[in-house]
């Protein structure tokens, strides 16, 4: 078990492990959310995504606003149909002071068949914001297993880039 900065935390400071903030749920998809053939709209896929990846940050931040930040890697790799259970898992993968990353796996079930398919992967990127809408430190995370650390280190990976990208469009 290994504590994410753990050389720079204070005995009071407070450390959650991916377990507690991690979150699921199962929607029944319905004609109003979808196009005239029968497929889902992404956007409504999206709004879940966001949902549950800021329920996630909010059990993990605890008394912070959170807001979201980006989300990026969206893919629809299947389609999502009316009828079908979407099926939402949530966990985080990294935190760089205020900000943090969660991944959100995105199934469809075919209820009529007791089919799952993976449809889709986000990463979301949300920010703790204080009363006063200042950025505000979360937890630090405790990582359980390799698997863990290994999301860690994809997540920092996956930071890094994204701020990146946006000095360079700053330069624009």
């Amino acid at each position: 078990m290994t504590n994410q900065g753990a050389d720079n935390i204070q005995k009071d400071q407070m450390l959650k492990t991916v377990k507690e903030s991690e979150a699921e749920t199962t929607i029944v998809m319905l004609p109003s959310d979808a196009n005239p053939l029968g497929n889902v709209f992404g956007g409504m896929i999206l709004k879940y995504v966001d949902l549950i990846a800021g329920l996630v940050a909010k059990r993990h931040a605890g008394h912070a606003n959170i807001v979201t930040a980006s989300i990026d890697s969206m893919t629809f790799s299947k389609p999502v149909y009316i009828g079908n259970a979407l099926i939402l898992k949530a966990r985080i993968n990294y935190i760089k002071r205020s900000s943090m990353e969660v991944e959100v796996n995105i199934e469809a079930e075919d209820l009529n068949k007791s089919q799952k398919v993976l449809t889709g992967t986000a990463y979301v990127t949300l920010v703790a914001l204080d009363e006063k809408g200042k950025s505000t430190e979360v937890p630090k995370l405790i990582l359980q297993n390799k698997e863990e650390e290994e999301r860690f280190l994809e997540g920092e990976n996956r930071m890094e880039q994204r701020l990146k990208n946006r000095k360079e469009k700053k330069k624009v």
